[in-house]
């Protein structure tokens, strides 16, 4: 076989929709103030499969611990999302703390990685951890899967009783089972 013989890489990762790349000698304390772009939100929109990201800002503070950085802060997010009963496109406002850490690459217990299957307990004080490579991580794409995380993929829109009793499904909170049907027809005598 003549040529190169390596296989071309069909799993390439795309570029992050809303990348803020933050170097470890930028951080001075002060908060880092992000609003998503109108592109990055439709990117962003695709992405987490919802009809729009209308709004996005975050204010972040990071605290640098040596090669380590805490990242405190909030996002908060307009959304138009389907409901999950009847696919109808409804607003959603996000509020949504932000407390991760980022960390250098290779500093996460490896049993603590992907793929293990493990459980774990957190205390309140323990922060996510975000590995990165080299002398910067990506703080956007960090608040873009907060975002992800907070979207609720079961919301349900104003519509979804109506639509849920039009189907003749009941709600789980209705009284079913024999003694709920006994006193259903003793009711209906009455």
């Amino acid at each position: 076989m003549t040529g190169d013989a390596t296989p071309a890489l069909s799993g390439d990762i795309p570029p992050p929709e809303l990348s803020r790349p933050i170097s470890l000698r930028q951080i001075v304390g002060q908060p880092y103030e992000i609003e998503a772009s109108e592109a990055e939100r439709a990117a962003l929109a695709r992405r987490f499969a919802i009809a729009s990201v209308d709004r996005l800002v975050a204010s972040v503070t990071l605290d640098r611990q040596g090669e380590r950085v805490a990242a405190q802060g909030t996002l908060a997010a307009d959304i138009l999302q389907p409901c999950a009963v009847s696919g109808e496109e409804f607003p959603v406002h996000i509020e949504e703390e932000i407390a991760l850490r980022f960390v250098p690459e290779g500093s996460i217990h490896p049993s603590l990685q992907e793929g293990d299957d493990i459980e774990i307990e957190l205390d309140e004080g323990d922060l996510d951890e975000i590995e990165y490579a080299g002398e910067t991580f990506d703080l956007g794409e960090a608040i873009a899967q907060t975002l992800a995380l907070a979207i609720d993929p079961y919301a349900e829109g104003p519509n979804a009783d109506a639509v849920r009793e039009k189907a003749g499904i009941k709600p789980d909170d209705a009284p079913s089972g024999p003694l709920a049907a006994a006193l259903g027809a003793a009711l209906k005598r009455e």
